[in-house]
């Protein structure tokens, strides 16, 4: 073998190694977050009638928790249990797809150091925030004054109502969950600290690993991928935005995760590999993608208002894409929004954090307060 081609393979080798790290820091992250946030969650979810409280509870309980297929899945629990009915639920659900961009955003914080990559990385993380925003900004008062959802869904679950459950694993979380627990248990049970001290130290040490990853993901692919990639990847995606939908919705089912999907692309977009038009559609593809766990979770209960709200999940994600990506000026709102947040990072950093903070956690959790105080 000559040094080039070994050079090649240890390269591989390196991107391999990394982007194995790169998941295990995600998965760290959302145990980390579940250890100090899921009961808060649990509880949040079962807290209020009032469906804008409810959106906002959605929003915040899946910024928690990072993961919108975990609070979908409380949720179809929840009514399968008669704790909330359907149209209780369905803001939450909406919330939820709000509340899951997050782990983007925090993904794109490794790029921080580097302001080019900082820029393009912060747009590609967010374009996914502004699509649901435009979503829910569309679809939530359709529904609170039709109930389009819950009428498409009741029809389809009484076709699903006796499948049963079927279990599906995700071979990503079987191959990083050992290292996760390992990782946690070192922290929670070997050195012997308070609980939430050591989610804590669990947490930094996702962030760490995940800036390390990150910086040299970036790195190796930079100097391993052609320039002919985009040109490659635009020629296919471009032209057949169904495709990009396609790949990022099969493989969000096979590793049941939007956040790991979308969260590889902004490694690729921050090292200006792949634009944000070319990852949009498959950040679409993976949003209807990750509802595959909670209607398997419906499944499993085989209970028919479970299944419903499982398909209002689906419905709402689906007839997102539907009426925005086919026309031309509707899909280019998500993503210029992004871009001009994108610029707003590249002159002043700070607006990423305030930009986070506000939407994922200050305005939910301030909203969820007053209404307290109001009732």
């Amino acid at each position: 073998m000559n040094k080039r081609n070994l050079k090649v393979y240890l390269k591989i080798l390196g991107v391999i190694s990394f982007l194995y790290l790169f998941l295990v820091s995600i998965g760290l992250m959302g145990a980390a977050f579940k250890g100090f946030g899921k009961e808060f969650a649990e509880n949040l979810l079962n807290t209020t009638s009032n469906p804008f409280v409810g959106l906002f509870i959605g929003v915040l309980a899946t910024s928690l928790i990072q993961s919108s297929s975990t609070t979908t899945s409380i949720v179809v629990g929840m009514v399968a249990s008669g704790v909330i009915n359907i149209g209780n639920a369905i803001p939450i659900v909406m919330g939820a797809n709000i509340g899951t961009t997050v782990t983007n955003t925090l993904v794109s914080l490794g790029h921080i150091t580097r302001k080019e990559e900082f820029r393009r990385a912060i747009a590609g993380a967010t374009v996914h925030d502004f699509f649901n925003l435009i979503c829910v900004s569309i679809m939530f008062p359709l529904e609170l004054a039709t109930g389009f959802l819950q009428k498409m869904a009741t029809c389809l679950s009484g076709i699903f109502v006796d499948f049963g459950g079927i279990k599906f694993t995700s071979p990503v979380k079987t191959a990083t969950q050992p290292t996760i627990h390992f990782i946690t248990n070192v922290f929670s049970k070997a050195l012997d600290i308070p609980h939430n001290m050591a989610y804590s130290l669990i947490l930094g040490f996702a962030i760490a690993m995940l800036f390390l990853s990150m910086f040299y993901i970036v790195r190796l692919m930079k100097s391993m991928v052609l320039a002919k990639t985009e040109t490659v990847l635009g020629n296919i995606i471009e032209k057949h935005g169904l495709i990009g939908i396609f790949a990022g919705l099969v493989f969000t089912v096979v590793v049941q995760s939007s956040s790991i999907t979308t969260s590889l692309l902004i490694p690729l977009i921050g090292a200006g590999i792949i634009t944000i038009e070319l990852a949009f559609p498959i950040t679409l593809g993976a949003n209807i993608g990750t509802t595959t766990t909670a209607i398997l979770a419906s499944f499993a209960t085989a209970n028919p208002a479970a299944i419903t709200i499982a398909f209002v999940h689906f419905l709402f994600n689906l007839v997102g894409v539907v009426l925005i990506y086919p026309i031309k000026i509707f899909r280019q709102i998500p993503i210029r929004l992004a871009k001009g947040l994108g610029e707003l990072a590249f002159r002043k950093r700070r607006y990423a954090f305030i930009y986070m903070a506000s939407v994922f956690f200050l305005i939910p959790f301030i909203l969820i307060m007053v209404s307290k105080f109001i009732k």
